[in-house]
Formats: structure tokens, C-alpha cells, sequence
């Protein structure tokens, strides 16, 4: 927050060592509500698909308070995948009197079950984020050369594989055939692979045992959205299972390869810029193989165009609340 010069004006302080889903949407809807009890404000905003999404809209809709969904309409088709991200993006949409929907197809997949908020077509809000901190980068000399102090470490001759990943679906065997696959890959001498562990027992266990110590592997803490965009810009290709990374890599000419069965987000593969791989440790490895060793396919990933935005997705939002002059982005 601090790198967009944002404060929190309220803190909840819900969260708890392996919480449960149902414990912590209890204690967000608990401290939300006792917040709005306070405020008393106008509108709510909500952002994504978290749980903490879901019980702020519920907590806003019990108070009669209308709720705006910025990123609406995003769907897999599948209410386990990504779970629980999935359903808590139907709830909040089902509650919401704005839905600024990324793309087109988003604001379709909305009105198709048959919303009863107003649907406006704007970016998605993380490629402004996005646009803003590559701007930072590029204007401060100063930043940029204290970022590279902090990563001295990385082989400029090595092509660098940044790897995260934090889905619940994925807890158990599928982060064992993740890391099985990075095993196979971090044998290669042309490759590095760099590793922002998500500290989620279920993951940070998994990952320091099987790759703790391994050669070309470099475990690291989760770092600040401008170290990670800094890695992102220096990757050579990028094996997530999250959403943001999705829509955020395109922009800066990377492909993906994303670790996930189904995705919400199909217009990155219709683009081409991303490829769904699952955690088939063989799938990964064939797919990210044939990117490091075929240049033609790797172009074809670089040169496809993002769908999600042009940076411009918050002065919508803005306009769309206040009810002024309105032009959707168009993928």
C-alpha cells in the first residue's frame, strides 16, 4: 500500500495461524459490519474474489448499503476451481449495484445469470497498478538500481523461470508434482528458477522440502508488488496459479504457463499469452521445454496482445459512480 501512497484507516486484525475458511469469513463479517456501524458510508467497494470480498459485500447488503464490484464477471465454470474464489466472485456479483467487469466477456458472463446491478465494461484495475509501478521503475535510477543490489545474486546468463503459487486446490499432491516438475526443469545449465514461497503452511512446507537446497532453485519470502513486478520484467517466463499474474504478465510481453485445471480468466488463452498446464509434473515440464528451446513459439507468446486493460480502468470505475460520460475498453 505504502508504494501507492495508500493507509489503512481501519484495521480488522482477523487473521489466525491455519485459519479456517468459515472461521475467518466469520470474524471479516463480525469486524466489517462493526466498521460500517461507524463509517456509515454511501457505497461500498469491494475488489476480486477473496473471502475478504464476499463477507464485505454480505455485510454492506445486511445494512442495505449498495456494493460496486470491480473485477465482476470473471468465471471458470466450475465452483471448485479455483476454490472458494470462484463462488465468492457469484455471491458478490449476485449483491453488487455496479459490476465493472474487465472485458466484455466478463460483463456477458455476469448478465447471463442474470444480475440485477448495472454492468459497465472497464480493465481490469491491476493493469493500472501495473502501468503506475512500471512508471516508477523507469523514472527513479535510484530504485531501480537498489533492486538490482537486492537480487545481485541472479545469473544474467541464465534464463530466470519466476515460479508462484498459492491456490487451495493445488494443497497436497498438486504442489508435490509442481515441485517435482521444477526439480526436473532446475536440471537444465541454461536455466534459474527464483520462488516467492506463499507462507501458507500447505505450500511453504511442501516447497522448502522438496526443493530446499536444490541446485538453480532460489526459495525466497514473499516480496513487495514492486520487487515482484522488477522479477516479473527480468523473467524469461513465468509458471503461476494465480489470477493477477495472468493478466499482469501480458502486459510486460511474458508468456505464462499456468498451474491450474480451468481458469476465469479464458481470455488470456484465447490471446495466446497464456497456457494452462495444470500440475501434471510432465505437462509442466513439456510446455515450459518447449518455450525455453523454441524461439518461434516463445515470439508468438511475447507479441499477443492483453485483454485486460489499458490502464485507464479506475477513471471508469470513477466515472461510472458518478454517473458521467462513459467509454468501455474494448479487448
Amino acid at each position: 500500500m505504502a508504494l501507492f501512497d495508500l493507509r489503512a484507516e481501519h484495521q480488522l486484525d482477523v487473521m489466525q495461524p491455519n485459519q479456517s475458511l468459515n472461521g475467518l469469513f466469520a470474524r471479516l463479517l463480525t469486524g466489517v459490519d462493526a466498521m460500517l456501524e461507524r463509517v456509515q458510508p454511501d457505497c461500498v467497494l469491494v475488489h476480486g474474489d477473496t473471502t475478504t470480498a464476499a463477507a464485505a459485500a454480505l455485510a454492506a447488503f445486511h445494512r442495505r448499503i449498495r456494493v460496486g464490484h470491480v473485477e465482476a464477471g470473471l468465471r471458470s465454470g466450475d465452483i471448485h476451481s479455483p476454490y472458494p474464489e470462484e463462488m465468492n466472485r457469484r455471491l458478490v456479483d449476485s449483491m453488487s449495484t455496479w459490476l465493472f467487469a474487465p472485458t466484455p466477456a466478463a460483463r456477458d458472463a455476469a448478465l447471463n445469470e442474470g444480475v440485477s446491478g448495472r454492468v459497465w465494461v472497464t480493465g481490469n484495475t491491476v493493469i493500472d497498478a501495473l502501468v503506475a509501478t512500471v512508471a516508477k521503475l523507469d523514472s527513479d535510477a535510484a530504485l531501480e538500481r537498489s533492486l538490482a543490489e537486492r537480487y545481485v545474486w541472479l545469473d544474467a546468463r541464465r534464463k530466470l523461470l519466476l515460479i508462484t503459487g498459492h491456490r487451495r486446490e493445488n494443497f497436497g499432491d498438486g504442489f508435490r508434482n509442481i515441485c517435482a516438475a521444477l526439480q526436473d526443469l532446475a536440471q537444465r545449465d541454461d536455466v534459474q528458477i527464483v520462488y516467492p514461497v506463499h507462507l501458507n503452511p500447505n505450500v511453504r512446507d511442501v516447497v522448502q522440502n522438496a526443493l530446499g537446497g536444490q541446485a538453480n532453485v532460489h526459495l525466497i519470502a514473499p516480496v513487495d508488488y514492486i520487487d515482484f513486478v522488477w522479477l516479473m520484467r527480468r523473467a524469461y517466463l513465468i509458471l503461476t496459479d494465480s489470477g493477477g499474474v495472468q493478466e499482469e504478465a501480458p502486459s510486460l510481453g511474458k508468456p505464462v504457463l499456468v498451474l491450474r485445471d480451468v481458469t476465469e480468466r479464458p481470455e488470456a488463452i484465447a490471446a495466446g499469452t497464456v497456457c494452462l498446464v495444470g500440475t501434471s509434473r510432465e505437462r509442466i515440464v513439456t510446455e515450459a521445454s518447449r518455450l525455453l528451446d523454441d524461439s518461434a513459439i516463445y515470439a508468438g507468446f511475447c507479441r499477443s496482445a492483453n485483454p485486460y486493460g489499458d490502464g485507464h480502468a479506475c477513471s471508469r470505475i470513477v466515472d461510472a459512480l458518478c454517473e458521467r460520460p462513459f467509454t468501455q475498453f474494448h479487448s
